[in-house]
C-alpha cells in the first residue's frame, strides 16, 4: 500500500506545529483525523516515526531521516501546482524567509504591505535569527545574510551594499564629549558585538595604521540591541546604514569622525540552496526587494 499525500502532509505539519491539535487546526482536520493519518503512515512504513509523550511529539531516528524525503516530495508537488499559478502570471504559495533581526524589522517589514498588495496570493513566514541557519533544517526557502558569505553549498544572489558608520546619540555627546580623533575613543564607551568579533572592526586606522578593532564596553549579540544602547546614550558604536540611516535622518545619531572613516560596505545577499530551482514565488520576493531597498 503507497503513502498518501494527505499522510505526508499530515507527517510534516505534526512536526512543524509541535502537536497533532495544532496541525488539526492548521489542515482544517479533526484530532482523530490526523491521529489516524500518522498511524497509517507508520503502518505502512512499518516503523515508529514520532515518540508521543503528555507533554510533546519527539522524531524518533527514522522519522527525521524521513522528514527530510517528506518534505522533499510535498515541495516538488508544491512546485508542480505553482507551474500552474504562473501560467496565470500569478505566483503563489508559502514563502518562509529568514534575515537577522535588525534587517527584518528596518528593511523587509516596511516592505511586507506593498508586497502583499501586489503578490496576495503569497503567505509570508517571516523568522529572524542573528546567527546563520540551516536552511533545510529551519525549512527557509530563502535567507537574507549580511557580510561575506563562506557557505559554497548555497546560491547568493546580491541584493545590494550598506556602508558602516561610527555613531554616538546626541544626548551620549552632550555628557562625554565628542571625540575629533581615534586615539579618543579610548576615552569613550564603546559598543559592539559579543558572539562575531569581526563586526568589532570598525572602519578606522589606528596609530599603527591596522584595522581598529574595538573592545567593546557593552555588547550585545544583534545590531538591534546595540542600536537601541546607542539611541539610550549609553555609548558610540559602529552600525550599518540599513539599521541606523533613519535614526542619523532625524538627528537622534549623529556619525563620528566622518573625515577620517573608510568607505567600508557590507555586502547583502539573498541565499537558498544550490539545487532548488528557484520558485516563481522567490523570484518575485528577491526582484521586489532588491528594487525597493534605500537608505
Amino acid at each position: 500500500m503507497k503513502t498518501t499525500l494527505d499522510e505526508l502532509q499530515a507527517f510534516v505539519r505534526v512536526v512543524d506545529s509541535g502537536s497533532i491539535s495544532a496541525a488539526a487546526v492548521q489542515l482544517g482536520q479533526t484530532v482523530s483525523g490526523v491521529s489516524r493519518a500518522l498511524a497509517r503512515l507508520e503502518t505502512k512504513l512499518d516503523t515508529t516515526l514520532l515518540h508521543r509523550t503528555t507533554r510533546r511529539i519527539e522524531l524518533t531516528e527514522e522519522g527525521q531521516a524521513f522528514l527530510t524525503h517528506a518534505c522533499g516530495i510535498l515541495a516538488a508537488v508544491d512546485a508542480a501546482e505553482e507551474q500552474m499559478a504562473q501560467r496565470r502570471q500569478q505566483p503563489a504559495g508559502l514563502l518562509r524567509v529568514n534575515a537577522a533581526s535588525s534587517f527584518m524589522l528596518h528593511v523587509i517589514v516596511p516592505l511586507v504591505g506593498e508586497f502583499r498588495r501586489r503578490y496576495p496570493q503569497i503567505q509570508l513566514e517571516l523568522n529572524t535569527n542573528d546567527q546563520f541557519i540551516d536552511l533545510i533544517e529551519d525549512r527557509t526557502d530563502v535567507a537574507i545574510r549580511i557580510g561575506t558569505l563562506r557557505d559554497s553549498t548555497l546560491h547568493a544572489r546580491p541584493l545590494g551594499r550598506s556602508r558602516i558608520r561610527v555613531l554616538a546619540s546626541p544626548a551620549y555627546l552632550a555628557a562625554h564629549g565628542t571625540p575629533h580623533s581615534v586615539a579618543e575613543l579610548a576615552g569613550h564607551s564603546l559598543l559592539g558585538f559579543s558572539r562575531i568579533d569581526l563586526l568589532n572592526r570598525w572602519p578606522l586606522r589606528d596609530d599603527a595604521g591596522n584595522d581598529l578593532h574595538i573592545r567593546p564596553e557593552v555588547a550585545a549579540s544583534s545590531g538591534e540591541t546595540l542600536l537601541h544602547l546607542a539611541l539610550a546614550g549609553v555609548g558610540i558604536v559602529c552600525l550599518s546604514d540599513f539599521m541606523a540611516t533613519a535614526a542619523r535622518q532625524r538627528g537622534e545619531l549623529v556619525e563620528l569622525l566622518a573625515d577620517e572613516a573608510l568607505d567600508v560596505c557590507q555586502p547583502i545577499h539573498a541565499v537558498y540552496y544550490r539545487n532548488t530551482q528557484l520558485a516563481s514565488r522567490i523570484a518575485c520576493f528577491l526582484d521586489f526587494l532588491s528594487a525597493e531597498m534605500r537608505w
